[in-house]
């Protein structure tokens, strides 16, 4: 799929802007688990339906349906928590989209899901969840979160406290009145984005309008998916027109509440869009691959400097550096680095460079070199670029200069995990390896157009170490799709 429309493309940049500062949200509606198997609320609530004499293919409000059946029971809604059991403790899958939505670094979910899916995956990635249940669990905090899940309606856990009927809807302020309070401070103090929602929930509709009387035009903007109208959806051309009319309405209508809406073709470009979304966030992190345990042509000083002017212009253009501290060069990279970071105030370290050195030995269960390997993935799976430089080292038996087989495999992990190699060929050694590599099937390792030129000039050794340095930048400028700062 092609991203090419203006509203997509400033989607991307905003939202992105927002998860590097830690201001970004999703709001998780039924569409996003729906392809993992749930949830069909016609079906579910169709022999409930039944019960109290009504054809559920005949109506649309849904939650009047739910309160029909607790009243002709004498407000016992027993059978409905049975059915939300049965339904939401089946097996389904993770989706794509609740992957790529768990990698990147988000703090922040809303839902009126009860299924446990967004928790699922945050939890195979490793990140530890404060999830929000009930009114009480917003009075406590779990240390060290990484990610907190309001769960507006409820929790499957709990079915008894599920937000379903006429009553749920028309008490939720006296009972659930502090999430609508939470959910309005984070429309208004972060980007959010709203994904397989119909906006049909009087809730949120209801907090959307507090919010737009009170800021009226100074709203943050937010965003969601909406699929697209199409005549094929339809038997007849008259109920296709008619739809389309509607969902241009709806658009324009969200418009009020300063959400923008992104309307796909179908529903698995919103996974090409989150993809789009991951790697140009990732490519603000560059990989930097170097070592030297010979200095060839270039020889020891130029070598150093070139790697500590390298690090310093890659903090100076905005981006992060994650490095393992490689032979010889390895601790230019992070001097250099630190000395730009330092210059100002308000840079963290620790969310600048990452430095994480090879261990020489161990006395575990893991061998050396497999060990090497998992922390070779570990560091390279949240960058979107990799540069390499250099590469070789002594053969500690025969004393003879070999190529660096660390950093080969490196250039590997990256290709794998999807990460763009910028290899300085100029540099000799096994970072010429890479380069001839990628140049003789760039756009295998390379899909950004326009850039093969550049890696060219990185092969030059004619060029000068400023001029390298400069193509570096704005390569990755480029596959970062944004002006030189």
């Amino acid at each position: 799929m092609k991203l090419v429309s203006k509203e997509i493309a400033e989607f991307l940049k905003t939202f992105k802007t927002a998860i590097e500062e830690s201001n970004a949200a999703v709001f998780a509606g039924a569409g996003l688990s729906k392809p993992a198997g749930f949830v069909n609320w016609k079906e579910l609530l169709r022999d409930i339906a039944e019960e109290i004499n009504l054809n559920i293919d005949k109506e649309s409000d849904l939650i009047a349906v739910a309160q029909y059946h607790v009243n002709e029971n004498g407000g016992n809604r027993g059978k409905i928590n049975q059915a939300l059991i049965d339904e939401f403790t089946k097996d389904a899958e993770i989706t794509e989209n609740h992957k790529i939505l768990a990698r990147l670094p988000i703090d922040t979910y809303w839902t009126t899901n009860y299924d446990d899916l967004i928790e699922e995956a945050l939890k195979i990635e490793g990140k530890r969840i404060d999830s929000k249940i009930t009114t009480e669990n917003l009075a406590v905090t779990k240390p060290n979160s990484d990610a907190k899940i309001y769960k507006m309606h409820g929790d499957i856990s709990l079915p008894h406290e599920a937000v379903l009927t006429k009553d749920d809807y028309e008490n939720y302020n006296n009972k659930r009145q502090l999430f609508t309070t939470a959910l309005q401070g984070d429309l208004v103090s972060k980007t959010m984005l709203f994904i397989g929602f119909s906006f049909d929930d009087p809730n949120l509709e209801y907090i959307l309008s507090r919010i737009r009387i009170l800021l009226g035009q100074n709203q943050r903007t937010h965003y969601c998916f909406m699929k697209q109208v199409q005549r094929g959806d339809f038997k007849e051309e008259s109920d296709f027109l008619y739809a389309e009319i509607k969902q241009k309405l709806k658009v324009n209508d969200l418009k009020r509440y300063s959400i923008k809406v992104l309307l796909v073709n179908q529903y698995e470009d919103i996974t090409a869009i989150l993809k789009e979304v991951e790697q140009q966030y990732k490519r603000r992190n560059l990989f930097v691959s170097g070592s030297a345990s010979n200095y060839g042509n270039w020889g020891e000083q130029r070598c150093l400097e070139f790697a500590s002017n390298l690090s310093k212009a890659i903090i100076q253009n905005g981006n992060n550096i994650v490095t393992g501290f490689g032979l010889g060069v390895g601790s230019c990279v992070i001097s250099g680095a630190l000395e730009e970071i330092y210059k100002t105030r308000s840079q963290r370290v620790e969310d600048r460079l990452i430095s994480r050195p090879f261990p020489q030995n161990t006395t575990g269960q893991i061998p050396i070199k497999e060990l090497w390997t998992k922390h070779r993935n570990n560091m390279i799976q949240n960058v979107g670029i990799s540069i390499f430089m250099f590469g070789n080292k002594i053969d500690a038996l025969s004393g003879a200069l070999m190529e660096a087989n660390g950093m080969i495999e490196e250039f590997e992990i990256s290709v794998n995990h999807g990460a763009i190699p910028i290899p300085i060929g100029a540099t000799d050694f096994t970072a010429k390896k890479i380069w001839e590599t990628v140049i003789s099937d760039f756009d295998r390792y390379v899909p950004e157009a326009g850039l093969k030129d550049k890696y060219q000039l990185l092969g030059d050794v004619n060029q000068t170490d400023e001029a390298l340095i400069n193509t570096v930048i704005e390569i990755v400028n480029m596959l970062e799709k944004r002006k030189r700062q």
